[in-house]
C-alpha cells in the first residue's frame, strides 16, 4: 500500500493506492489522522488507484471521518473503483460518507 498527501489550496489531498488491508491499516491510519489534525480540515481521499479494501480498511476511513467531523470538516472520497464502490454500498458506508466521482469532484465537494 502505498500513500501519498499534497495540499491542492486549503484541502489536503490524500492518495491511496494498492491494497487498503489489516496489514496496511495501522499505517494508513497514522497517515490519515495526521492529515485532518487542525482546525476544521478539508479532506479529499482520491481512491482511483485502491484495488481492494478490507474491514480493517473500512475502519480507517471511518476513523478518519469521525475524526473531521469532530474538528468540523469536511472528508469525501473520490475515484472508487468497481469492486470498492461495492464494498462501501454493502456496508452502508455510501450513505454515511461523501464520495465523488473522481478526485478532482471530491476536492471540490470540501472546498
Amino acid at each position: 500500500m502505498d500513500i501519498t498527501q499534497e495540499r491542492d489550496g486549503d484541502v489536503v489531498v490524500v492518495r491511496l493506492m494498492g491494497r487498503l488491508n489489516s496489514s496496511a491499516a495501522p499505517a494508513a491510519e497514522e497517515r490519515l489522522l495526521a492529515a485532518v489534525a487542525g482546525a476544521a480540515p478539508s479532506v479529499a481521499i482520491d481512491m482511483s488507484e485502491l484495488s481492494y479494501i478490507s474491514s480493517a480498511g473500512l475502519r480507517v476511513i471511518l476513523v478518519a471521518a469521525k475524526k473531521v467531523q469532530q474538528e468540523k470538516g469536511k472528508l469525501a472520497l473520490g475515484g472508487l473503483g468497481a469492486n470498492v464502490r461495492e464494498v462501501f454500498a454493502a456496508t452502508g458506508f455510501d450513505t454515511i460518507i461523501t464520495i465523488a466521482a473522481d478526485a478532482a469532484a471530491a476536492i471540490a465537494a470540501v472546498r
